[in-house]
């Protein structure tokens, strides 16, 4: 259970072991990308205040970063919730309902509800109340991954904001100079497949790029070079739909792989779809679908996996 309520001058910067912590944004100057966003940001830090404020956006595109942020520049009392832990009706009428009703020591209260598109249906309502209730003193920043989960009365009261992931290239500017401030070396390659295996998700880059980070070197892990491989030999093979055994060959690879999570294979095969599907990029875009959304719902995910490469061979011939 992650929540905490925090005053001005009682935090103290501590040293972070974690990359994706050390590395967080604590000045709007130092978050990267998003600039019409970081326009209405800088307009609420310099007017004191904000309105109800809903950031959505891909994970670890740093929406987070952003309400915390907003929240330390602006003069206030503020708490944190982490909807995907917290999500129930009874946080709204306690936590919440609680905070925003007692005494604070400054004018305005913020609560960030981080993750809200994790909040229940009946906890959404009981929020839409307590927003009108203490509207004229707490304000809320709302994040989320989907918007659309977020009740239409709550969204209606927000100015929603999308967070942008950054581009490739920003990707990778951003973890190289992370890598030289940690003295660390690494190859445009290895650099260039961690950003896109990973991308868009910054944190989670970051995260990789430390846990391979060994003896002052960027080194990827077997399991790694074996999906890298992996991925490389099937968008060769599927070049040549009608090759005979295809299927067969494609089963032996998955299994030899020992290869758990497909995410990255389906992220892969659609990125890739101009090198092998030229024409026919509809029809293999709609098997990938399917075999995402199938591979969502069942244990054995290399089943559905090898079952979707099977109906990208038949609409490739």
């Amino acid at each position: 259970m992650e929540e905490f309520l925090e005053f001005k001058g009682q935090n103290e910067k501590k040293p972070h072991y974690l990359w994706a912590e050390k590395y967080r944004p604590n000045e709007m100057a130092d978050f990267v990308g998003n600039d019409s966003l970081k326009e209405s940001m800088n307009r609420y830090i310099k007017e004191g205040d904000l309105g109800h404020l809903l950031l959505f956006g891909p994970p670890g595109t740093g929406k987070t970063s952003l309400a915390k942020m907003l929240v330390k520049k602006i003069d206030c009392d503020h708490l944190y919730i982490n909807a995907s832990n917290e999500n129930g009706v009874e946080v709204i009428r306690q936590k919440i309902t609680g905070f925003a009703s007692s005494a604070g020591f400054r004018d305005l209260k913020v609560i960030i509800l981080d993750e809200s598109d994790f909040l229940t249906g009946n906890a959404q309502a009981a929020l839409r109340n307590t927003m009108e209730t203490y509207a004229s003193h707490t304000r809320f920043i709302m994040t989320c991954n989907y918007h659309e989960k977020i009740i239409a009365p709550i969204a209606s009261r927000c100015q929603v904001y999308e967070v942008k992931p950054l581009s490739k290239k920003e990707v990778a500017i951003q973890i190289a100079t992370i890598l030289n401030k940690e003295s660390v070396t690494y190859t445009a390659d290895d650099l260039k497949f961690i950003v896109d295996k990973y991308h868009p998700d910054l944190r989670r880059i970051i995260n990789v790029a430390q846990q391979s980070a060994h003896s002052g070197k960027l080194k990827l892990t077997k399991q790694d070079l074996v999906e890298s491989d992996l991925m490389t030999k099937i968008v060769a093979e599927l070049k040549n739909p009608t090759k005979k055994g295809l299927f067969n060959e494609f089963r032996q690879m998955v299994v030899d792989s020992d290869v758990s999570s497909f995410d990255d294979m389906y992220k892969y095969l659609f990125e890739k779809m101009g090198d092998y599907a030229t024409g026919k990029e509809a029809l293999v875009c709609l098997e990938l679908a399917d075999g995402v959304y199938q591979s969502a719902l069942v244990f054995e995910k290399q089943i559905i996996f090898l079952a979707t490469l099977q109906k990208i061979i038949n609409a490739l011939k």
